[in-house]
């Protein structure tokens, strides 16, 4: 079954970048495109679309407010927040309008196609950039968890290190590829790892392995 989609984004460019994105992923259908949150609201009342796909800047109302009002109108859509905006203003605004994810433009394309699936399957996600921001930005002391090799298996004995490492790469949006450069391990090796890493987290793909290791704390 497809998963229709409503992008919204006032910039043509982003628009047409986005839209190519979904090119090889014949599953996602994009339904309809939106430049303001007022032409939102109605296309998605004509097209009822799986996700809307929402950029906050727009240039009448913001999409969080869109974002709103279009849930109101159907509580079936599901709303991803697609942004460059890092705060938590615009985050705990987006969550209160009834959003289901927030995310960062520079997310991996196959990590985005992930969590669209996810969102419309009713999970909630949000982006693990945003997180060190906030906290830093309000002053709260949340420590990073730095696991040794012994204190790590205490907390998940089922993974190795190497395997926690690749963990912390996925939960950062990488790809395969991106993870073997940074680790200076093969391609193939990485998607081992990352194969490891789904069974024994007990998950069906990536996005949901780091939905789980950010749940459980494991990053």
């Amino acid at each position: 079954m497809q998963i229709r989609i409503l992008i919204v984004e006032d910039q043509k460019l982003m628009r047409i970048g986005i839209k190519s994105l979904f090119n090889d992923y014949p599953e996602m259908e994009i339904a309809g495109e939106a430049v303001n949150g007022k032409e939102a609201i109605e296309k998605a009342k004509l097209i009822k679309p799986d996700i809307v796909l929402m950029d906050i800047g727009l240039p009448d109302i913001s999409g969080t407010e869109a974002a709103k009002q279009i849930i109101e109108n159907n509580d079936n859509i599901k709303i991803i927040i697609l942004t460059s905006h890092i705060n938590e203003t615009d985050l705990t605004s987006s969550l209160k309008a009834g959003a289901n994810a927030y995310i960062i433009k520079d997310i991996n394309t196959d990590f985005l196609m992930n969590v669209i699936r996810m969102v419309k399957a009713g999970a909630l996600w949000i982006d693990p950039k945003v997180v060190p921001f906030i906290r830093d930005k309000n002053g709260i002391n949340i420590p990073q968890r730095q696991f040794s090799r012994s204190s790590f298996k205490q907390n998940h004995s089922n993974l190795t290190q190497r395997e926690y490492e690749v963990l912390k790469l996925v939960v950062d949006g990488q790809s395969n590829s991106e993870i073997a450069k940074t680790l200076t391990i093969s391609e193939h090796t990485a998607k081992a790892h990352v194969c490891n890493i789904i069974q024994k987290l007990v998950v069906d793909d990536r996005t949901q392995a780091a939905v789980k290791a950010l749940k459980e704390g494991l990053i």
